[in-house]
């Protein structure tokens, strides 16, 4: 709420000196007044509709509806002149209502208010740059609030031209389909204010970003799915269609044929601590991802990661390579997946140069063809993952650590292609911390790890079979609910898992939206004891925490905006602890799921 009211102030000060309107000025908005219904306006997901009450002037007015991580952001595009001065307004009633004008070739500008009850007036100003022919006014609210109503937005200020129809977007792809679901990408159309998903020539979806994921598909069937670019002035011609089947059911598509509901969990197999050391042989059948910790690299910059078997001067019960292999082998043969974890505690690895990047990859290879692994986890944690400053949006990172971890990843995903499976085991500080801080922050001083994890798992998403992020060994972390939760409980679980099926601004920046993840790619990851690490949280209390997000049943006070039945389980630090535990995480988990 700081944030908040400090935007607050800054939008206060703004719509104070603002200039007053000349007097051949004109009202340039389209349908301010919502008597049209809609016509003029797009709105983020179908948020929006018209009403007759209640209404600030006239017989109608806007509604929109946030749901999920659709802020139900309304706008459109209004063609402007170059150099000149605009005032903007509009009436309001609800929490936390935003008004603004983005694209000013200036400085972007919005005001909001935090509660209106009855319809309350907003103004800002905003003056154009010495190029810009177009600005995208806009209303929306905020994740998780009631609907809210905008009435008689007007934008004062000499005209300029007609707004032209976009051009159809190019490019467009899809990523690795699962058995019900197809995320698209597509390249951006010049003054397009949101774009239309058709499957079939029927439209499924719209959105203002320039990616989405259809859900709801059958498996094993084949669709076509085109895309078009829409403002003010219509709609353009649908983009060349892409066609994709979907998974079969059970696995694939990106999911490494794991079962619907999959336990994870890390075998110390580097390393000896008081949990014991546990044979391979001996994992009991209960898990589906073993993660071997721990491959560490040589140097912290090296990138040359090497992974060897606890030495048995320090586990006396350690297996052979031989039997190790033939374990691992066993193991597969049942179904499981055995994963190399890079990193951990100790672990630092930072990919600064392109030959780092290079030995991580021939590196890890060696480690994967000498054990025949299924894939990799990726568990980088201290400060392997830092963000360079002035490096700040997600999308599009230039930090080299960042830039290289995610080339290294891909090349490995093409190196063993679609069966191979690829995991993060990231902390909140690294993830959910980014809805409020991202790196060193617009002025700097902030910690540059905050977030840091983000632009890897976007730029991966489309290969990424499974994020389990660390809700242990944590801070407090503010939710989608802007109320900071604390771990240890069902509802820390609830308001972190939340964030990542739902999505979020990254830094509270609403231009920079972190998308939501499929459920099926969503794990919780927890300490299997109170040994095993601060935060351990009581099977009862990670019973509530799946009911919560598969049932929609004992919630408590946090309200999710979704189920999720797909989730796809949970994972554990670790199975050493767990087996020193009498196996109470597992067997909740197997009591849970019915296995």
């Amino acid at each position: 709420m700081a944030v908040l009211s400090a935007g607050l102030l800054a939008a206060g000060a703004l719509v104070a000196t603002a200039p007053a309107a000349g007097a051949a000025d004109a009202d340039l908005a389209r349908n301010g007044g919502f008597e049209a219904g809609l016509d003029g306006w797009s709105c983020t997901g179908g948020s929006g509709t018209t009403v007759g009450t209640p209404v600030h002037g006239g017989t109608s007015a806007l509604k929109a509806t946030p749901a999920g991580s659709d802020n139900a952001r309304c706008s459109q595009t209004v063609t402007v002149k170059p150099d000149s001065a605009y005032t903007l307004g509009a009436w309001v009633q609800g929490s936390y209502v935003y008004l603004g004008a983005s694209g000013t070739g200036t400085t972007d500008v919005s005001t909001w208010t935090q509660s209106a009850g009855a319809y309350r007036q907003l103004t800002t100003s905003f003056r154009t740059g010495p190029t810009t022919t177009s600005v995208t006014v806009y209303t929306h609210g905020w994740y998780g609030t009631p609907a809210y109503y905008a009435d008689d937005l007007t934008l004062i200020g000499p005209g300029g031209g007609p707004v032209a129809v976009p051009a159809a977007p190019t490019g467009l792809r899809a990523g690795t389909a699962t058995a019900s679901a197809v995320p698209l990408s597509w390249t951006a159309s010049a003054g397009a204010t949101g774009y239309r998903v058709y499957r079939g020539g029927t439209k499924v979806l719209d959105t203002t970003g320039t990616s989405a994921t259809v859900t709801g598909l059958a498996a094993s069937s084949a669709y076509s799915f085109q895309v078009s670019a829409v403002n003010s002035a219509g709609e353009s011609a649908k983009s060349a269609a892409v066609s994709v089947t979907t998974a079969t059911g059970g696995g694939g598509g990106g999911n490494g044929g794991l079962p619907a509901h999959a336990l994870v969990g890390y075998l110390h197999s580097s390393f000896a601590n008081g949990s014991g050391y546990t044979r391979m042989a001996d994992v009991p059948d209960s898990w589906d991802v073993i993660n071997l910790a721990f491959g560490e690299p040589t140097s912290v910059t090296s990138g040359d990661i090497r992974f060897s078997l606890c030495p048995v001067a320090e586990c006396p019960n350690v297996e052979s390579e031989a039997e190790f292999k033939a374990a691992i082998k066993a193991k597969q043969a049942a179904g499981k997946k055995v994963l190399i974890s890079i990193g951990g505690q100790n672990g630092q690895v930072q990919l600064a140069s392109t030959a780092a990047r290079d030995a991580f990859v021939s590196s890890v290879s060696r480690i994967i063809d000498t054990y025949g692994l299924d894939g990799l986890d990726i568990d980088f944690e201290g400060h392997s993952l830092s963000l360079a400053t002035g490096d700040t949006d997600f999308r599009s990172p230039t930090t080299p650590v960042i830039v290289n971890l995610i080339s290294a990843v891909k090349s490995l995903k093409a190196k063993y292609g679609a069966g191979f499976v690829l995991t993060m085991a990231p902390e909140t500080f690294f993830v959910q911390l980014g809805y409020q801080y991202y790196g060193s922050g617009p002025w700097g001083g902030q910690d540059p790890r905050a977030g840091a994890y983000l632009p890897v798992i976007h730029a991966l998403r489309d290969d990424l079979t499974l994020l389990h992020v660390q809700d242990y060994n944590s801070g407090s972390i503010m939710g989608l609910d802007n109320q900071y939760h604390s771990m240890g409980g069902a509802d820390f679980h609830i308001a972190m898992t939340d964030m990542l099926l739902t999505g979020f601004p990254v830094a509270g920046d609403q231009t920079k939206a972190f998308p939501a993840l499929r459920p099926e790619q969503v794990a919780i990851g927890l300490p299997a004891s109170t040994q095993a690490g601060n935060g351990h949280t009581s099977p009862a209390e990670v019973t509530k925490a799946l009911d919560c997000l598969t049932k929609g049943t004992s919630c408590g006070t946090y309200r999710t905006h979704g189920t999720w039945s797909g989730l796809r389980g949970l994972m554990a630090w670790s199975i050493n602890w767990d087996r020193f535990n009498n196996g109470e995480f597992a067997k909740n988990f197997d009591a849970y799921f019915g296995s």
